[in-house]
């Protein structure tokens, strides 16, 4: 297997990418395409080919095929392929970012987050080579050495999200490769480009051989199902819905594959009377409005004590209304467009549901096109201005709820929008059975002095709880993930390591033995 880096191909926004990497990067041969578009403009980018059952299965095969010897390199030469992984990523982030912003509607400070996440995730995973390690045990056996070693599942099949496409991907097939297994991606088929064919050629130009990394873009609907429950998965690694990610892990278990889901999320963001209420809006604010709210980590609720209410929901409906809206192109934008128009009714619905239940809508509550945004100035001032509203439009304006409950609409569910229902809640006890009471347990936010706040972390059913703090927190070594409907296993450090890799217990006899027959 040559560890020689190939010549960089081109990654830029007007690159060809339709292309599928299939044992190596492909021609297309007359199939079908998926037409990828720019979610600000909805203007055509390019088109991608779209897979079918027997390319999932030619993927699986191709995989399977060389990850034996990959698995038996030394240490260091995989992990060299990960570190030229991690330059590809760095040196061309500015190509990545123009490819976030015009695929995902990613904002400049989004984007940038994102490559980074990325990058760190791929220099984690660029460890492990060295670090996956078994040990001894004594055994009750006279004269019997117990050897326990790690050795990777074979192939891992990544299903992964739209909304933060290149992270998310990458955080499974980095450590997939890094520990010795071959990779399956199948990418949203909103965003085939930075979510699957973006990184397979980033790890071709890292020098990753032929085969191990394979990429078919298409719709879930069509190819998902065989993706899923594919024989020769050993992991089938999923992000998204819990609903789609029930369906997946069946799948998987079916064929005995291990199901590492992480699923949805409904973060509350507690602020206990004792919280500096300044602070504590400025989490809220970007919680819930980084990416358009289309994070599982964002901030679903926020749960408010009575005696700091009224004015919280002052300051964060004046803060809505002042952040930029529009081309997330510009620095400045903090708001760009949702990924399609089915997310948005979807999450407008959410909304008018909340208002017929009895909520306020303090702010926002309607999408307004770029044609709108254009013609309007400042763009931030159209959060306050409910007229412009035009259901063509992809910009969902900043939202802010109150009066709300948590069986409303916008909080029971994920809404996964630049919405923000805020609830009241009278003394500790009722926030945490507010914060708990809830399918979803990934992540979580309590705001207050030190003690009272760590009181409350330790009884939110979640699995990331951050104090004095907003929910969106990501670190490479820090287990990731959540409980009850939020998933299965832990992405990041030696918890995904552990996941890709399966124990195998080997027994040395040395010196004869005695049996009883």
């Amino acid at each position: 297997m040559s560890g020689i880096s190939e010549p960089a191909p081109s990654i830029t926004a007007d690159a060809e990418w339709d292309r599928f990497f299939l044992d190596g990067e492909r021609e297309p041969d007359g199939r079908e395409s998926l037409v990828v578009e720019n979610p600000a403009t909805r203007e055509q980018i390019t088109t991608v080919p779209k897979g079918t059952p027997q390319d999932i299965d030619d993927a699986y095969e191709a995989a399977v095929a060389v990850q034996t010897e990959w698995a038996t390199q030394p240490p260091a030469k995989r992990a060299a392929v990960l570190s030229r992984a991690v330059s590809v990523l760095r040196d061309h982030a500015g190509e990545i970012l123009e490819l976030l912003t015009v695929e995902t509607g990613s904002s400049r400070r989004k984007g940038q987050n994102e490559i980074k996440a990325a990058s760190a995730v791929t220099q984690q995973a660029a460890g492990f080579p060295t670090r996956v390690s078994g040990d001894h045990r004594e055994s009750n056996v006279a004269g019997k050495e117990n050897i326990v070693k790690r050795e990777p599942v074979g192939v891992v099949g990544v299903i992964s999200p739209w909304n933060y496409p290149l992270h998310l991907s990458i955080r499974a097939v980095a450590p997939a490769l890094a520990v010795g297994n071959g990779v399956v991606l199948k990418p949203s088929s909103e965003t085939p480009i930075t979510g699957g064919l973006l990184i397979a050629r980033i790890f071709e130009t890292a020098g990753l051989p032929d085969g191990l990394l394979n990429v078919i873009p298409g719709r879930g609907s069509e190819i998902g199902d065989r993706m899923a429950s594919h024989p020769d998965a050993g992991v089938i690694a999923f992000t998204g819905s819990t609903t789609v990610g029930r369906r997946v892990a069946k799948q998987a278990v079916d064929h005995l594959a291990y199901p590492a889901m992480e699923l949805g999320g409904n973060g509350p963001h507690v602020v206990l009377e004792s919280a500096d209420i300044e602070a504590a809006v400025d989490a809220g604010v970007f919680g819930s409005f980084l990416h358009q709210g289309q994070l599982c980590i964002s901030i679903n609720r926020h749960l408010v004590h009575e005696s700091l209410y009224d004015e919280y929901v002052e300051r964060l409906t004046a803060r809505a209304e002042t952040l930029p809206v529009g081309d997330p192109a510009v620095e400045e934008t903090v708001i760009g467009p949702v990924i399609n128009g089915s997310q948005r009714d979807q999450m407008l619905n959410y909304v008018e549901q909340t208002v017929d239940a009895g909520a306020t809508l303090k702010t926002g509550g309607a999408a307004v096109s770029n044609a709108i945004i254009e013609e309007t100035t400042p763009a931030g001032q159209l959060s306050d201005d409910h007229s412009l509203g035009d259901s063509n439009g992809l910009f969902v304006l900043p939202t802010v709820l109150s009066d709300a409950t948590n069986s409303m609409s916008a909080a029971c569910n994920e809404h996964f929008g630049p919405i923000a229902p805020v609830i009241p809640f009278d003394d500790e006890d009722t926030a945490i059975e507010l914060a708990n009471d809830t399918d979803y347990g990934l992540a979580a936010s309590v705001y207050g002095t030190v003690n009272r706040a760590e009181r409350v972390a330790n009884q939110i059913d979640a699995g990331m709880v951050h104090v004095n703090d907003q929910p969106i927190n990501d670190e490479p070594h820090v287990p990731f993930g959540g409980y009850k409907g939020s998933g299965i296993g832990r992405f990041n450090g030696e918890y995904v390591r552990e996941e890709f890799t399966q124990p195998k217990w080997i027994s040395i006899q040395h010196k004869p033995r005695e049996y009883p027959f």
